[in-house]
């Protein structure tokens, strides 16, 4: 069994900053690429930033300049800096993981978001 459990969100002034964690446990074998998405209220869920293996990056335009997404291989943790925070960025973030079990199967894991918002 593979687990993404993310921390971090809360209620933040435009302009204030967070930091949000994703920790994964389990059978991993490997953590091919990680992810961060988020879901606005009566929105669908849209990719925020990703990093790879290797810690390439790539973000939302969105978002770019403001959030920072990295990695702990050490700690199997995601994370993701958030800051300069607008009101628009209000919503549920959700981790993602692209990985291989201990057993050699390729599967994508997510967690169970954590709330993030924004007041004016």
């Amino acid at each position: 069994q593979v687990q993404l459990v993310e921390s971090g969100g809360g209620l933040v002034q435009a302009g204030g900053s967070l930091r949000l964690s994703c920790a994964a446990s389990g059978s991993i074998g490997s953590i091919n690429a990680m992810s961060w998405h988020r879901q606005p209220p009566g929105k669908q869920r849209e990719l925020v930033a990703i990093i790879t293996s290797d810690n390439n990056t790539n973000y939302a335009g969105s978002v770019k300049d403001r959030f920072t997404i990295s990695r702990d291989n050490t700690k199997n943790t995601l994370y993701l800096q958030m800051n300069s925070l607008k009101p628009e960025d209000t919503a549920v973030y959700y981790c993602f993981g692209a990985l291989a079990t201990m057993g050699g199967s390729l599967r994508g894991a997510w967690g169970q978001g954590t709330q993030v918002t924004v007041s004016s």
